[in-house]
């Protein structure tokens, strides 16, 4: 309440004012108190959203999980982008783009309004750099994207070429991020692979710019103002992790954060009767896997008969599928199947004399044959020279779907002979296990995990996985094939998409028959926002195949849904759940306000008459 002169009433209005600021500072209070774990420093324009799985590193040439990648193109543009609704290619920071009649030169033309957070513009020379680094010095974490690339040359400050050794079908749909040059310039290719941190704050070109990361706790990142895209509707994003996601439905019916990503099946239902609240059964571009270590080497600690095709066959045919979507996913997933999501054009189906299906009978058979007996009449298989068997199978602390399939899985297997030492670890030490080295030499210390692959668009990243080149990079079973791999140099080079289909669906049936994965469904992505207080939100894509919307909160791909969310009328207080209540304290202000000004208002006019 804001006074603007000194009137012989001064003394009652004062009084008005302690109230009302009383009145004020209880309601602030009880909005802290339901928001006690922001770390958000008090602006209404600030989107938090809860998650339950941090990144686990900034540098693009380390970090491996989703949300590593949101981040990234949060804070970096790509060369192309991906439209929101359909995902199809759109300009991000080319403008424009044209190949050759061979397909092995392509010309991007750079726009000229972009800047780097730290001042310097975006140039050619940037485009030019990001792509010779990757190849130059083999980086495989984005190896995946640039195959074929043989260089980049920056033409002017506005134009970049890209040459490649042959046609390249996934040219723009490459999920890089575009550095500056003037800062990794400095890091060598080893470190950028190995111990370069990328601590905060981050340059790039992008929206936002990561400024905080405390690791266990918290990513915040701030609006680029000079964004070339406009600047985002909201000051900053708090991406909050949550150890406990139930802890993490509560905070979002309190009104302390204004997103959820993976809500726990058992609050998504109810959760989408609180007024205020939208959930969303998204689409999630990914797959859950019963993964088996197949590296071929000397080197590898993974058991010796998971390397045997006829052993990971008679597991896929142990497994129960549908029983994984109806009790441990509680039916928020399809029947898994092959690499490809069913959402994608590409994906193939397995026909049903190929398909396996849940046949514990037909598994007891197939490891007989194979020599995989029961020879101490424990109820418990032998490798084929006698020794006991006992597989380590791994699922991490962030899913808890996962650790549900993960138990029935131990069963499943136990009724065929199998022993599994199940444990549950969180992702960090399920990745060490994963990328082991003993003597400068990679070891693959793990046997069974259970774990899952965000795919992109294109399907050539989760194709060109399974191949020799991802050995030690992003093949984590170890798995290869001749003829798949031919394949994979065939698919990458076919901008043809009706005569590409195939060849990837071919590649698709190959992996399925080498059974080095069990996948076990396709999830939905569970997520909930506040659309009492926002608007603004946007689905990636609009809708999938079948009708169903893509997700709002978690997608790389495109991320204009942190662009263009924002409160619908600034300062409005938000009404979810039990912070409802903060809003009846609002009601009682104004009500206390219109009292005290009715009593002042008599008051004046008593004194009125009586100096008539």
């Amino acid at each position: 309440m804001t006074a603007r002169a000194r009137p012989a009433g001064l003394l009652l209005k004062v009084s008005l004012a302690l109230v009302v600021l009383a009145l004020l500072a209880a309601a602030v209070g009880a909005t802290r108190a339901a928001a006690s774990t922001s770390p958000s420093p008090g602006s209404d324009s600030v989107l938090h959203v809860g998650w339950v799985q941090e990144p686990d590193n900034l540098n693009p040439f380390i970090g491996i999980q989703g949300t590593d990648y949101m981040l990234w193109h949060m804070n970096y543009d790509f060369l192309v982008g991906f439209d929101a609704k359909t995902l199809e290619p759109r300009p991000e920071l080319a403008t424009k783009w044209e190949v050759s009649p061979d397909g092995k030169v392509w010309t991007f033309t750079i726009r000229s309004d972009a800047k780097w957070q730290d001042g310097p513009p975006v140039t050619a020379s940037d485009v030019a750099f990001t792509f010779n680094y990757i190849v130059d010095n083999k980086l495989l974490n984005l190896a995946a994207y640039t195959t074929g690339i043989v260089k980049a040359v920056a033409v002017d400050a506005t134009h970049v070429q890209i040459y490649t050794s042959a046609p390249k079908a996934n040219m723009l749909k490459m999920i890089v991020p575009i550095l500056p040059e003037h800062i990794w310039s400095k890091v060598s290719g080893k470190a950028a692979s190995s111990s370069y941190q990328n601590k905060p704050p981050i340059v790039g070109s992008g929206p936002f710019q990561i400024t905080e990361w405390q690791k266990g706790k918290f990513v915040r990142l701030v609006a680029n103002k000079s964004y070339w895209g406009g600047t985002p509707k909201v000051n900053e994003v708090i991406f909050q992790l949550y150890t406990n996601a139930d802890t993490m439905t509560q905070d979002l019916k309190l009104g302390t954060i204004e997103g959820a990503i993976d809500l726990p099946t058992a609050q998504f239902k109810p959760l989408g009767s609180v007024p205020g609240i939208t959930t969303n059964r998204a689409t999630s571009w990914s797959f859950i896997e019963l993964a088996m270590n197949c590296y071929d080497s000397p080197a590898s600690k993974g058991n010796p008969v998971l390397k045997d095709p006829q052993f990971r066959q008679a597991v896929n045919w142990a497994v129960d599928r549908q029983k994984v979507v109806d009790v441990a996913y509680q039916s928020y997933a399809t029947l898994g199947s092959s690499l490809v999501v069913p959402y994608s054009k590409y994906h193939w189906e397995p026909p049903a004399d190929q398909a396996f299906a849940y046949d514990p009978n037909k598994a007891n058979a197939i490891l007989d044959a194979a020599g995989y007996r029961d020879v101490n009449g424990d109820g418990y298989r032998e490798t084929k020279d006698g020794k006991k068997l006992t597989l380590r199978f791994y699922a991490t602390t962030d899913s808890v779907p996962n650790q549900t399939a993960g138990k029935l899985i131990v069963d499943w297997l136990r009724k065929v002979g199998i022993r599994l030492d199940f444990q549950v670890i969180d992702a960090g030490a399920l990745i060490s296990y994963e990328y082991s080295y003993a003597a400068g030499k990679y070891t693959a210390d793990w046997d069974l995990l259970i774990w899952y692959w965000v795919e992109d668009v294109d399907p050539n990243f989760i194709m060109d996985i399974y191949t020799p080149q991802q050995i030690e990079g992003w093949n984590d079973c170890g798995w290869t094939d001749p003829e798949y791999t031919k394949l994979d140099a065939q698919q990458i080079q076919t901008i043809d998409e009706a005569k590409r289909i195939p060849i990837v669906q071919q590649m698709q049936q190959i992996f399925y028959q080498g059974a080095a994965y069990a996948i076990l469904a396709y999830p939905y992505q569970l997520e909930a926002y506040n659309t009492g207080a926002w608007e603004g939100w946007v689905h990636v894509p609009g809708r999938a195949p079948g009708g169903q919307q893509g997700a709002v909160l978690y997608s790389y791909n495109n991320i204009d849904t942190y662009r263009f969310a924002h409160l619908k009328v600034a300062g409005t207080t938000v009404t979810t759940g039990s912070s409802a209540n903060v809003t009846w304290i609002v009601v009682g202000i104004g009500g206390a306000i219109v009292l005290l000004g009715v009593v002042w208002l008599v008051r004046r006019r008593g004194r009125r008459r009586e100096t008539e």
